[in-house]
């Protein structure tokens, strides 16, 4: 069994992003893998969003923040709602028809239930085929993508182990899986 992994080249992650919004339209599997790397929840905290956790149906307007009580830690995780969530949300349809407490993944046999667990796994793995991904990419890897490229855009390890709520520094080092070619890229850089 392979070791998830993040999506770590930016052509590869625009590919992932864009299967379900122009190969193969579908406005909720869309949502979730862009909520997926721009909030880097747990896929067991997003897929019990509701609509009214990211937008005030009584003012029609934005909330500034998303706050998830984690089911694995028990911690208040408060994420702040970037561009990319907003226009995932607004281009996959009817943010106006839908009520605050609809599921934002909702299940297509079910649409009183959150898309399963099982059901994300098979979203995120279609869009990783179609952007040439190997094994290791699973629902877990939109986590990790998010710490990945935030941590490729400078974000210090530190801040990125309190995003996370990690217990210690061990964890988040593991899942920003640097490997031989992001160290290889520092001594390339290095010109002392």
């Amino acid at each position: 069994m392979s070791t998830t992994q993040p999506i770590r080249t930016p052509e590869q992650l625009q590919l992932f992003k864009d299967y379900y919004r122009t190969v193969k339209p579908n406005g909720r599997n869309y949502r979730l893998i862009v909520l997926g790397l721009n909030s880097a929840l747990r896929i067991s905290d997003l897929l019990y969003l509701t609509y009214g956790d990211l937008y005030d149906h009584e003012r029609n307007a934005w909330r500034t923040h998303l706050t998830v009580r984690e089911q694995k830690t028990g911690k208040e995780n408060r994420i702040y709602i970037n561009r990319e969530i907003r226009r995932a949300v607004r281009e996959s349809g009817g943010l106006s028809q839908k009520a605050p407490d609809d599921w934002l993944f909702a299940s297509q046999m079910q649409s009183a239930r959150p898309l399963s667990r099982y059901q994300a796994y098979r979203v995120v793995k279609e869009a990783a085929a179609y952007a040439g991904l190997g094994p290791g990419i699973s629902c877990h890897s939109l986590r990790k993508t998010f710490g990945y490229h935030a941590w490729k855009q400078g974000t210090p390890p530190a801040l990125l182990m309190n995003i996370y709520n990690h217990s210690s520094y061990q964890v988040t080092r593991h899942y920003l899986c640097i490997d031989q070619d992001d160290r290889d890229e520092v001594f390339a850089k290095i010109q002392i």
